[in-house]
C-alpha cells in the first residue's frame, strides 16, 4: 500500500470511529420515539411526565454540551470521547434497568450527558483532522450517522414492538441496545491519535506533526503545521490581551452570536418533534401503536437518504443557499401539515397526509440544515476557544430543543397537531430572516484562512460574504 493509500485508510478508521458518538447520539435520541407508548403503559405517564421522561435527557444534553466543550479544550477531543464513551454505556444500563420514573429522569439526564458532549467534541475532531477541502464531506458524516442512529432506533423499536408487543418490558430490550456502540467506542477511540491542532495549542508541534503525517502528504502537513502555529499566535495575542475566553472582543462576539443562532435555527423547525414523538404524532393522526410504529420507519429512511444527498450538495453548493432552501422547504411542509391537519380531521387519509409531510419535512431538514448546521458550528470558531464557542452555541441548541421535547406533548394535547404546528411555521419564518441576514459563507477555506478573514472582517460580516464570493470568482 503507498503513503497515500494508506493515509486515506487511515483517516477513513479516524471517521468511522469517532463517528459512532454521533451513532450514540441518534439511536439515544430516537429510541424514545417507540419506547415511550410502551413506558407510559407501565409507568402510568401523562402529558407532562412524558415530555420530562423525553426532554430529560436534552437538558443533560446542554449541560454536556457546555462543559464537554471545555473539557475538549482542556483535556483533549480523543480523551473526551473517551470518557463519553463510558457515560454512554453506564447511563444507558441506567435506563435499562430503572425501576421507576425517577431513576429514568435520573439516568436520561445522564445519558444527555455524553449526548451533548458527543454533539460538540466528534464535529470539533472531524473538522480539525480534515483536510479543507474534504472538510464539509467529513464532518457532515457525524451527521449521517445521527440520522443512521435514530434509523437503527426506529427499525428496532418497529421489530420490537411488532414481535414482543405483549411483554411489558420491551422499552427496556428497545434502551439496551445503545450499550453496543458505546463499548465499540471506547475500543476504537484507543487506537486513533489526538487532533494536531490540539497538540499545537498545548505546544505538542512534533506530536502534531507526526499526526498530521500520517493523514497528510508529507509537505502538506509541514505546511499545515506552519499555518496552524501561525494562526494560534496570533489569535493567543488578542485573547491574552483581553482575557474572558476572547468574549470582549467585538468579532469573537459576533461569531458567537451567529453560531447560537445556526444552533437555534436548526431546533425552532420542530424537527426534533418529529424525531422524538414520530409515533405519537402519527398515532394522534389515526394510526394504531404497531402502525405508527411502522410508519416511523419511513422517517428513519428518508433522514438517512437525504443526508446522504446532503454530504454531497456540500461539495458543490455554498452553505447559506443550502440552508435558506431547506428552510423554505421545512416551513412549507409544517403549513401544509397545520392546514390539512385541520381540514382533514377524522378523515382516514389524514395519518397518510401526516405521514408523507413528516417524510417531506425530513428531507428538506437532513438534506440541508442539519448538515449545514454541524459543519458550521465546527467551522466559525477559533482555535483557542473552538471547544468553549462551540459548546456555548451547542448549549443554546440544546436548551431550545429540551423546550421542544418538554412542551411539544403538552402543546399536542392541549392546542391539537394544527395549532401545533402553525406555531413553527412562525419560528420558520424568523429563522430564515435570521440566516438571509447575518449567516457569512465559509465553504473553501481552511480553518486559518476562516478564522483570519472573519477576523479582518468582523466589522462587517455582510461585507464578509461579498468578499468570499468575489474571491471565489
Amino acid at each position: 500500500m503507498n503513503n497515500n493509500a494508506a493515509q486515506s485508510t487511515f483517516l477513513r478508521k479516524i471517521i468511522i470511529i469517532s463517528t459512532l458518538g454521533g451513532l450514540l447520539f441518534g439511536y439515544d435520541t430516537g429510541v424514545i420515539n417507540g419506547a415511550l407508548p410502551y413506558m407510559t403503559e407501565e409507568f402510568g405517564l401523562t402529558s407532562y411526565t412524558q415530555g420530562l421522561v423525553a426532554s430529560s435527557l436534552l437538558l443533560g444534553a446542554a449541560i454536556g454540551a457546555l462543559f464537554g466543550g471545555r473539557l475538549s479544550d482542556y483535556n483533549g477531543r480523543r480523551k473526551n470521547i473517551l470518557m463519553l464513551a463510558v457515560i454512554f454505556f453506564i447511563a444507558t444500563l441506567g435506563c435499562t434497568f430503572a425501576p421507576n420514573i425517577t431513576v429514568m429522569i435520573i439516568s436520561r439526564f445522564l445519558l444527555g450527558l455524553a449526548v451533548g458532549g458527543a454533539s460538540v467534541t466528534v464535529p470539533a475532531y472531524l473538522a480539525e483532522m480534515s483536510p479543507a477541502e474534504r472538510r464539509g464531506r467529513i464532518v457532515t458524516q457525524n451527521e449521517l450517522m445521527i440520522v443512521s442512529g435514530q434509523f437503527l432506533a426506529f427499525v428496532c423499536n418497529a421489530i420490537l414492538g411488532n414481535t414482543m408487543g405483549h411483554n411489558e418490558h420491551v422499552w427496556r430490550y428497545m434502551l439496551a441496545i445503545a450499550a453496543v456502540p458505546a463499548i465499540f467506542l471506547f475500543i476504537g477511540m484507543l487506537r486513533v491519535p489526538e487532533s494536531p491542532r490540539w497538540l499545537v495549542s498545548k505546544k505538542k508541534n512534533e506530536q502534531a506533526l507526526t499526526v498530521l503525517k500520517r493523514i497528510r502528504t508529507e509537505d502538506r502537513a509541514k505546511k499545515e503545521l506552519a499555518e496552524i502555529r501561525t494562526t494560534f499566535a496570533e489569535e493567543s495575542d488578542d485573547m491574552e490581551q483581553t482575557g474572558l475566553m476572547g468574549i470582549t472582543i467585538p468579532w469573537v462576539r459576533r461569531i458567537l452570536f451567529i453560531g447560537i443562532g445556526i444552533g437555534v435555527v436548526q431546533q425552532i423547525t420542530g424537527v426534533n418533534s418529529i424525531m422524538y414523538y414520530g409515533t405519537e404524532i402519527l398515532k394522534d393522526a389515526g394510526f394504531a401503536t404497531e402502525a405508527a410504529l411502522i410508519g416511523n420507519i419511513a422517517n428513519g429512511v428518508i433522514s438517512v437518504l437525504a443526508t446522504f444527498v446532503g454530504i454531497w450538495l456540500l461539495g458543490k453548493v455554498g452553505r447559506r443557499p443550502m440552508l435558506i432552501v431547506g428552510l423554505i422547504g421545512t416551513t412549507t411542509a409544517l403549513l401544509l401539515m397545520a392546514i390539512l391537519s385541520s381540514v382533514l380531521e377524522g378523515s382516514s387519509s389524514l395519518p397518510y397526509v401526516v405521514l408523507s409531510l413528516t417524510v417531506t419535512f425530513l428531507a428538506f431538514q437532513q438534506g440541508a440544515i442539519s448538515p449545514v448546521t454541524w459543519l458550521m458550528i465546527s467551522e466559525i470558531f477559533p482555535l483557542k476557544i473552538r471547544g468553549f464557542g462551540m459548546g456555548i452555541t451547542v448549549f443554546g441548541s440544546w436548551i431550545v430543543n429540551f423546550c421542544v421535547g418538554l412542551f411539544f406533548p403538552i402543546m399536542l394535547a392541549n392546542v391539537g397537531l394544527s395549532g401545533t404546528f402553525y406555531i413553527f411555521v412562525a419560528f420558520g419564518v424568523l429563522a430564515i430572516t435570521f440566516v438571509k441576514k447575518y449567516l457569512p459563507e465559509t465553504r473553501g477555506l481552511t480553518l486559518e484562512q476562516l478564522e483570519h478573514q472573519l477576523r479582518n472582517q468582523g466589522k462587517d460580516l455582510i461585507n464578509h460574504n461579498t468578499y468570499i464570493d468575489k474571491k471565489r470568482a
